[in-house]
């Protein structure tokens, strides 16, 4: 018989009479590394919430069995004295309070109100060498990068006694080695009897990792089966999650490409803070109407500045270079200019800078082309509304009312409303970065569907992304960036992951190379 140290039966949690959650059972192993698979919106963060105490015992129908007793969880904090810690996509650390402090936060090591800052460092240092952590415990957070910080968090867990750890999306925001390290200490912390629950929608890393697969769909639990015995694992979760199975991961498309649409020659900017370094190397590249043009490259290559830099030099110092559009060359000085001349940037952090998350998705649309919906400097708001339910049914974005708050929409759907704002403005050009990072396999048939739809009424779109397989079945031509420079620009028929990555890692060159 399993010995459970975690059962949940019967769990039911409605927002507003709309049923996040229908009656999901789930039951976790003890020392096992558990998966729960689902689409954006799925269920599966509720859950969570549910489980940890962030939703408080009675405002959700079910029962919780947690490490043999029945459990009634009205906070965190209460969650946590018995072991359980959850770490958010979004990383809950203080930018300007060092790493151990951020450790120890709410849990100090103090006597009558004074901290003792010895033992606080040397046990941080402990739960550092615990996580594989080489860092100095009086390091401030903001000095580390995204895969040192959620070590960080994993160090603070340990801290609190924990006996389960969830994690949401963990390694959304890591590069491949960040990422490699990460699933190797949980794997680590399995083997000190340690039990895990890990959200993702990185099937093969839940191939690699789970012992246990749990999918949740509409609300409801779908299945859940152990790894070792399925033989095509990710096959079987696409399935149970979007109730069909996907036969083609990227939609058919016959490409219409035309005269060239935007071209950018010698394109220069240096770092916003250190004026003396170069992010972006004398850059030329063109994309054409209806084209879809990749950019590829190693986290720090330089295409997000790039990016920026072109949207009205948003982001970099000391820009130099030439842009032109159908043949006019054009000045995008500010963002405003950018825009104006038909260009558009969904930007890879849709959080932080893509959308207003306390505003509705009516303002959200309607951001960047207000002025379409303005007569004598009023904005029309019958109208705003309209524009905002037209792209709500086109985009096929999940939610009752456009008036919702847009931060209370999944991964997947804030996306759409991204693409929305930016379609709604009008673009001749669009660059999309990262446009399906952190959006499950379902969501992202979706937005590769738009995308094309885009192409094809004759725009010119660029796409950067991390995921190589995503930008051979996507694109026409794809162009590779190392250090700052172009090092490459592979056709789709040439473009392979080993010939990528083989200019992705090159040399700096005088220019790039074609394939």
């Amino acid at each position: 018989m399993t010995d459970s140290i975690l059962t949940m039966k019967g769990i039911v949690k409605d927002f507003n009479g709309v049923k996040a959650l229908n009656g999901v059972d789930i039951e976790v192993a003890r020392g096992e590394v558990h998966a729960i698979c689902g689409e954006n919106g799925a269920g599966k963060s509720t859950l969570m919430k549910v489980l940890s105490g962030v939703y408080p015992h009675g405002s959700f129908d079910g029962t919780i069995t947690f490490d043999g007793k029945d459990v009634a969880y009205r906070s965190i904090n209460d969650s946590e004295r018995d072991g359980i810690v959850i770490i958010h996509q979004e990383l809950a650390l203080s930018p300007y309070l060092s790493i151990a402090e951020n450790i120890f936060l709410g849990n100090e090591n103090a006597r009558a109100g004074v901290i003792d800052w010895n033992k606080t460092n040397l046990e941080a240092s402990r739960l550092l060498a615990r996580v594989g952590l080489d860092e100095n415990p009086a390091t401030k957070i903001l000095e580390l990068g995204v895969g040192k910080q959620q070590l960080v968090e994993i160090a603070k867990a340990l801290s609190k006694q924990v006996k389960l750890l969830i994690l949401d999306e963990p390694t959304a925001a890591l590069n491949d080695d960040d990422s490699a390290h990460l699933l190797d200490l949980i794997n680590h912390l399995r083997g000190q009897g340690i039990t895990s629950i890990i959200i993702s929608h990185k099937l093969k890393e839940i191939r690699r990792i789970a012992d246990t697969v749990t999918v949740i769909r509409d609300g409801s639990t779908i299945s859940s089966f152990p790894v070792e015995d399925t033989d095509d694992i990710e096959t079987r979760i696409i399935r149970d999650m979007v109730g069909r199975p996907l036969d083609r991961q990227f939609p058919d498309r016959t490409p219409q490409i035309g005269e060239e649409k935007f071209r950018v020659e010698h394109w220069n900017a240096y770092h916003p803070v250190d004026t003396t370094r170069k992010v972006v190397d004398d850059v030329s590249f063109s994309v054409k109407a209806g084209e879809i043009v990749g950019f590829a490259g190693l986290m720090g290559a330089g295409r997000t500045e790039l990016a920026m830099s072109i949207f009205g030099r948003s982001y970099g110092t000391h820009i130099t270079g030439r842009m032109f559009k159908d043949g006019q060359e054009i000045q995008a000085r500010t963002v405003d200019e950018a825009i104006k001349h038909g260009l558009a940037y969904a930007t890879e952090d849709r959080k932080r800078y893509g959308l207003n998350l306390i505003g509705s998705i009516t303002v959200n649309v309607s951001a960047a082309a207000l002025g379409k919906l303005a007569k004598l400097g009023i904005i029309d708001r019958h109208r705003e509304y309209a524009v905002a339910e037209e792209y709500r049914r086109a985009m096929n974005i999940r939610t009752s009312s456009v008036s919702a708050l847009t931060g209370r929409l999944s991964g997947g759907n804030q996306q759409k409303v991204v693409l929305s704002k930016w379609i709604y403005s009008g673009p001749d050009v669009l660059i999309l970065d990262e446009p399906t990072r952190g959006i499950d396999v379902g969501a992202k048939y979706e937005i590769y569907g738009i995308i094309n739809e885009l192409a094809a009424q004759g725009k010119a779109v660029i796409v950067i992304s991390s995921e190589l397989p995503e930008l051979i079945g996507l694109c026409d031509r794809i162009y590779t960036i190392a250090e700052g420079r172009l090092t490459g620009e592979v056709a789709r028929a040439d473009a392979s992951q080993e010939n990528l990555m083989r200019y992705m890692t090159a040399a700096r060159s005088e220019g790039a190379t074609k394939s």
